[in-house]
Formats: structure tokens, C-alpha cells, sequence
């Protein structure tokens, strides 16, 4: 119903593009995955207890194929007003974005600043089961960033980096469409880059500016 009220509401010809947008903290205290192993052995696998983490965010537009992702050192306001226009950036111009997100404070936030072309829809409480984008995290750790050391947050922000281009580079059935469980889902090569974002808020953790990541994937 809500989906259809964005609908009606917007100018005659304008479609809609529905995205599904959530974060993961991928850190030093990274997580064990299964592994294959000889008969009868322990297979071991390497576990730090670190400290730095970075937070990778993410959204997908399964209709469209678009995807757009930044990688932050940390998980708030600011950061996901930054996210935002990151997405915003995506939207077709003749197009506005649904953006479906998971109640966390920082989606609620009264400094929360959405672009014009976008509108925020929130999930049901504790349903995480529907977001397609907690399939590309667990797709994500499972391959590339489980049962690894990371030496220091710069460490941490260059796998994600490469999960998420070795993600989108990806053309196999059961891999990037299967992760979405959407068959719209077609994730070519991801532009990437580094870029110093100007910080919207002062934090205690940085200085005048904050490092980010992004990654985006045009039409």
C-alpha cells in the first residue's frame, strides 16, 4: 500500500525504481566460515581479536541492475546521508527510488537529509528475512572476507573492496542473481575509486574530513 501511495504521488511518466539498502560491519573480530577438509580432520582457520572495523553500505535496484556502495569507518547519521546521495546519484533521471531499509536509528534520525528523488520506505521490525541485501552480505563474508586477518582498518576498507567488484563483476547464474533472489539482478563491473567526503557532522573519531569508498554502476 505504501509502495502505491509513492506511486500515485509522483508526476505523470515518472517511474519507480525500488532499491533495498543496509549496512555490515566488517571487522577485525572477523567471523569463521566452513571450510573444505580432509576426512577425519580439523581444518584451522586464522582468528584475530582486533578492534578496527569499517562499515560497507550498500543498496541494489534488482529491476534496474544498478548498485551503489560506500565504505565508511563508521555507522551513522552522517554516513548515511552520504550513502544516500551516493544512491540518489543512480536514480534515472525520469525515476524516483523507493529506498526499502531496516529500522535502525540512523534511518530515523531527525538530521536524516533524503534527496528529492528519493523516498524512504521502512521494513517491519526484526525482519531481516526481507531484504535481499543481508543475502549479499552473507555472500560476501562466506567467499572473500571470512577466515581472514585484517592488519589495520586500511586493510579492512581494501577487502571490501575487492568482495564488492569481485560481487559485481560476477555474471554466473547463482552467484550475484541467486543473492538477491531476484533474476533482474544483473551487477556488471563496478566503477571504483577512493574519495576524502567532506564530514556533515563533527566526530569524535575523525578530524575535519572523512575517508570513504564508493562504488557505483551505471545503466
Amino acid at each position: 500500500m505504501q509502495l502505491e501511495r509513492v506511486r500515485a504521488a509522483q508526476a505523470p511518466g515518472t517511474r519507480v525504481e525500488v532499491w533495498f539498502q543496509d549496512e555490515a560491519r566488517i571487522g577485525q573480530k572477523n567471523s569463521l566460515t566452513r571450510v573444505w577438509g580432509q576426512t577425519g580432520s580439523r581444518p584451522v582457520a586464522p582468528k584475530d581479536l582486533g578492534f578496527a572495523s569499517a562499515y560497507l553500505f550498500g543498496a541494489v535496484c534488482p529491476s534496474a541492475g544498478k548498485a551503489a556502495a560506500l565504505i565508511m569507518p563508521i555507522c551513522n547519521t552522517a554516513a548515511m546521508n552520504h550513502h544516500l546521495s551516493e544512491i540518489s546519484s543512480q536514480v534515472a533521471a525520469d525515476a524516483h527510488a523507493v529506498v526499502i531499509l531496516d529500522g535502525a536509528s540512523w534511518h530515523n534520525s531527525r538530521g536524516l537529509v533524503a534527496p528529492s528523488n528519493i523516498t524512504l520506505l521502512a521494513l517491519p521490525p526484526y525482519s531481516p528475512e526481507l531484504n535481499p541485501v543481508e543475502r549479499i552480505w552473507h555472500y560476501l563474508r562466506s567467499h572473500w572476507l571470512a577466515n581472514s586477518v585484517f592488519r589495520s582498518l586500511a586493510d579492512i576498507m581494501d577487502a571490501c573492496e575487492m568482495a564488492w567488484n569481485r560481487f559485481g563483476h560476477q555474471q554466473r547464474p547463482g552467484s550475484a542473481h541467486s543473492s538477491a533472489r531476484s533474476p533482474g539482478l544483473r551487477l556488471r563491473p563496478l566503477y571504483s575509486g577512493a574519495r576524502v567526503v567532506p564530514a556533515i557532522e563533527p566526530w569524535p573519531e575523525t578530524k575535519d574530513t572523512l575517508l570513504s569508498r564508493n562504488f557505483r554502476r551505471s545503466v
